[in-house]
């Protein structure tokens, strides 16, 4: 048995992923516009939909300073994991990245985060949709469903009672993504592209009607709430560029992922930041920010914006059912990419072997699937979503800076190693992507970290009781044996 220290600093060689998994690889069937469409349809509706309501009340008009502050942070990661998804372009992403540069230890950390980023952010994301669905009910049909099918039993933040038990249109949603997902990640990525394209239509419907009811007043006392505001919101809304991420859990299916994967990720990143700062302007441009802290406006708020604009429902009631359709897409992709990380680690042999199982039908990890979805449902269907987002921030921040890092710990390491794409001013960018990831992270609530620390040591026990003992590293011979160019990779 390999000492435990040199286990948890022991690196996953680069090498061909058949040779060791043979029958365990997903097919290559995703192209570079499907793959923007993922990073999209990952990120843009989370932020603008729902975490806006949540974002201004702390920062105020300087909210835009906090999207731009993530989007930067973003970037910067953004540049790093298109550098080690074009070099290493297999499923698992931040997870895969961390476990080929530092080692099993820090792999199994990463994985943690990115799994709780994952779960945590689709069952977020699936409470939001309940309320756009309700709007939608309401403005076309006069009805909504009664508030102990459409609210969880647990109370929020505020502590007041729900009077609701279950949000049962969050759980069908998880569910009809899982349906969705077990056909197949080529029949899944058209129905996104599709999604995708019609969120961005409605969300340039509400900027083009919100500035018509353009108020300079809204920006007043610009930086009422101080740098802490912002710096606070920041990490808030950071959780809504999870989509960067996404891209790369699909490295292993893209066609040619030393080209596309980082195009997808970069050209994702400015829609998504132009989009957000469009939006954001637009909605403190029609609403006080004193509006955004009322109750109700978390729910459908941007729908309600464009009912108190116009005068009439119809606008909030178009842009209710864009929400309804595109936040599906924002479940899918993001319930994909959790997959996708399960899929990887159980490659690994850190978590059961079942995982890993491939319907020889439809190519899809059924089982995997199946299993993520009953969970995040169920978290959907009964916890409120303040108490998610700063869980899924706190996932995503981590995550980024391990991939920084790897890039950093790779460069010297493997200066051999063939990279289609280089991270431009290196060391500087790998660099500040941490430092503001770092920055970003004690940024949040200490309640965040205390949950999140406590779900990483059930992580760890986790690892020591099985992975360690199961890892498919454990069967390795050595690394110079069995280490390769990765060029080989793409000749094979």
């Amino acid at each position: 048995m390999v000492a435990l220290g040199q286990q948890l600093l022991r690196r996953k060689p680069i090498i061909l992923q058949r040779r060791h998994h043979e029958g365990e690889e997903l097919p290559r069937r995703l192209g570079t516009f499907q793959l923007m469409m993922f990073g999209v349809g990952a990120t843009v509706g989370t932020g603008i939909f729902f975490v806006l309501n949540e974002a201004i009340p702390m920062a105020g008009p300087a909210v835009i300073i906090s999207f731009i502050l993530a989007a930067v942070t973003a970037g910067l990661s953004a540049l790093c994991y298109s550098e080690l998804a074009a070099a290493i372009p297999v499923s698992g992403s931040s997870y895969s990245y961390t476990y080929h540069a530092l080692g099993e230890g820090l792999a199994v950390i990463v994985g943690g985060c990115v799994i709780l980023e994952y779960g945590i952010a689709t069952s977020a994301v699936a409470v939001g949709w309940s309320g756009y669905f309700n709007e939608l009910l309401h403005n076309i049909f006069g009805f909504e469903l009664p508030t102990a099918l459409s609210i969880s039993l647990i109370p929020g933040s505020d502590g007041a009672a729900t009077g609701g038990f279950i949000n049962l249109p969050a759980v069908i949603l998880v569910l009809l993504c899982m349906l969705l997902l077990i056909r197949g990640a080529s029949e899944s990525a058209t129905v996104n592209a599709i999604m995708v394209c019609i969120k961005l239509g409605v969300l340039l419907l509400f900027v083009v009607i919100g500035f018509t009811a353009f108020n300079a007043d809204h920006f007043s006392n610009f930086f009422t709430l101080g740098a802490a505001g912002v710096s606070t919101a920041a990490g808030t809304i950071f959780f809504s560029f999870i989509g960067l991420d996404a891209v790369s859990t699909a490295s292993e299916e893209a066609k040619n992922p030393q080209k596309s994967i980082p195009r997808a990720i970069i050209g994702a990143l400015v829609i998504v930041t132009t989009v957000y700062i469009l939006v954001a302007l637009a909605g403190l441009a029609a609403k006080p920010v004193a509006w955004f802290s009322t109750p109700g406006a978390g729910e459908a708020g941007l729908a309600k914006i464009l009912e108190d604009v116009t005068g009439t429902p119809v606008w909030g009631t178009i842009l209710a059912a864009g929400a309804v359709i595109s936040v599906f897409s924002v479940t899918l992709v993001i319930l994909y990419g959790q997959t996708r990380i399960l899929f990887s680690v159980a490659r690994d042999g850190l978590i059961p072997h079942r995982f890993l199982h491939v319907n020889q039908r439809t190519m899809t990890p059924v089982f995997n699937t199946v299993v993520v979805s009953v969970i995040v449902a169920a978290v959907a269907g009964f916890v409120p979503s303040d108490y998610l987002w700063d869980s899924v921030s706190f996932g995503t921040l981590v995550a980024f800076a391990m991939v920084a890092l790897s890039v950093i710990v790779l460069r010297r390491r493997r200066p051999d190693l063939e990279r289609p794409f280089k991270v431009p001013f290196y060391p500087v960018v790998p660099i500040l992507t941490i430092v503001a990831c770092v920055y970003v992270l004690f940024s949040l609530k200490p309640v965040t970290w205390i949950i999140c620390g406590a779900w990483l040591a059930l992580v760890f026990i986790g690892y020591l009781v099985y992975g360690r003992k199961h890892a498919t590293l454990n069967s390795f011979i050595s690394e110079e044996e069995i280490a390769e160019p990765i060029h080989e990779l793409v000749e094979r």
